[in-house]
């Protein structure tokens, strides 16, 4: 690792869609290998009891199964890492009841609904569930947020050098707030970023730097719907086919206002 760049190891890594209910089922169907199930309809994570996952909301379904699933992918403990979680619209269906029940009947609001309207109720739910102490954070930067909160993971673990939990998720989004950040699907992302040693980076990431990007990898046609249906999705799968074709690549992601974020895919 230089001044100018980040090498990470990415030690495992967990995914949701509908149709795709794992990386493994993912990374096939990014290869052109594998069509999606019609029967995966919802993300249920077994490391919330069954109580929690009857009244949390999907948001937080999707975000705590696919950080189990990359916990699990890596044989990390998941009480043992540090997290970062990022969406770029939070629970929007959650602000929509909460907007409409203040104008309307204040009075009604449900306790466990405000409850689950903050923007870190899910890194909330997982610490819980997973019984983890280490540092928690959640990232919102709207259609940079994946970007970020990569770039934020990928410095904590070479600072701490200590593999940290990245979990990036959006649920959809309903009218009218869907006029403002549209997402009709659900998605969900999450991987254990470590740091890099013995030069076996699986990505060297460049915040604000010049790359060439290579030629942008195709998406079959049910990856490309879902990157026109969520947000987080069309953030996250050209790094996601990239690391499935298991070549060298390099992609150039938004990372804000007039700064980009640099991804040289080593593996």
């Amino acid at each position: 690792m230089s001044m100018s760049a980040l090498d990470i190891r990415i030690e495992g890594i967990g995914f949701w869609a509908p149709g795709w209910p794992n990386w493994q089922a993912a990374r096939a169907g990014l290869r052109g290998d594998l069509q999606a199930d019609p029967a995966v309809i919802k993300p249920s994570p077994d490391v919330l009891v069954a109580a929690e996952r009857r009244r949390a909301p999907l948001a937080v379904l999707l975000a705590c199964d696919v950080a189990a699933q990359a916990c699990a992918d890596s044989g990390r403990n998941a009480d043992t890492l540090a997290s970062v979680f990022a969406s770029t619209h939070g629970d929007l269906v959650i602000t929509d009841y909460m907007c409409s029940t203040l104008a309307i009947a204040p009075r009604e609001l449900s306790p466990i609904k405000f409850h689950n309207s903050v923007h870190n109720a899910p890194a909330g739910y997982w610490t819980i569930a997973a019984h983890c102490h280490a540092a928690s954070t959640s990232i919102s930067s709207w259609h940079s947020t994946f970007a970020v909160a990569l770039f934020e993971a990928a410095v904590q673990a070479n600072a701490d050098q200590l593999p940290v939990l990245l979990a990036a998720y959006d649920a959809d989004s309903p009218s009218p707030l869907n006029e403002v950040s549209p997402a009709s699907s659900i998605y969900g992302v999450a991987m254990v970023v470590a740091p890099a040693r013995d030069h076996e980076a699986s990505l060297r990431l460049r915040f604000n730097a010049p790359v060439r990007p290579s030629a942008s990898m195709h998406l079959p046609r049910a990856f490309a719907d879902m990157a026109g249906s969520n947000p987080m999705a069309a953030q996250s799968l050209p790094l996601l086919a990239a690391l499935a074709s298991a070549r060298p690549h390099i992609l150039q992601l938004n990372a804000g206002l007039q700064s980009t974020l640099g991804i040289e895919v080593c593996t």
